[in-house]
């Protein structure tokens, strides 16, 4: 059975974000939301997509996990050697954007991406599941394998070789996005959503409504 995606639609009518309702700030605005997002239970409310541009023009974007945020920035950990980090070694500027599709909410962040410390990235890297350590390890992220065996042969070779007490891989730690740009979307009937975004001006943040 054939269907016509062009015919698929929804009225988006949960919320409404107005510039009364919503925070001067940006980050405490993402903080309300997430929070929101969590107690209601959305799956994965911590996923969001990250886009990057290689030194070819082209982008891609890939799903990474948000692991803190506060007035420095949004932080997420992944192997440096993969494509995300090589086209953030050539252009460190990138773009965030959660989508919180029962909220009819999506979030969209741009700014400038750094490494966090080796101290952030040793204490996270020592907090997860001992397999998610190893997997660290094992898979040379981005780059052509002949087959599955190829992680399972090295996930074997580095848990004999660490035990339980597998270090971090110098190829792998934290990024933080330092935003100069968010912005919120709240879907509303007829087309007509709310679209707030927030730009930093000298050292300030400034609200502006644009049209959806």
């Amino acid at each position: 059975m054939s269907t016509n995606i062009a015919d698929l639609r929804k009225s988006y009518e949960k919320a409404e974000l107005s510039e009364d309702a919503s925070h001067a700030d940006p980050l405490q605005q993402f903080d309300r939301w997430l929070k929101e997002a969590i107690a209601a239970e959305v799956p994965e409310p911590n996923a969001m997509t990250l886009a990057t541009v290689g030194s070819d023009l082209r982008p891609s974007t890939r799903i990474v996990l948000i692991k803190g945020y506060d007035a420095r920035g949004i932080v997420w950990y992944t192997n440096y050697q993969s494509r995300k980090g090589r086209e953030l070694a050539g252009n460190p500027f990138a773009a965030l954007q959660f989508h919180w599709v029962e909220l009819e909410r999506v979030v969209r962040i741009e700014g400038r991406v750094e490494f966090t410390s080796a101290e952030e990235s040793d204490a996270y890297f020592h907090s997860r599941p001992l397999d998610s350590r190893i997997g660290a390890w094992a898979s040379p992220q981005s780059e052509v394998i002949e087959g599955r065996s190829v992680l399972v042969a090295n996930a074997a070779k580095y848990g004999a070789q660490f035990l339980l007490k597998p270090p971090r891989p110098p190829h792998w730690g934290g990024y933080r996005l330092v935003p100069d740009n968010w912005q919120f979307w709240q879907g509303r009937k007829s087309r007509l959503h709310d679209r707030l975004r927030y730009r930093l001006e000298d050292g300030d943040w400034v609200r502006e409504r644009l049209a959806p």
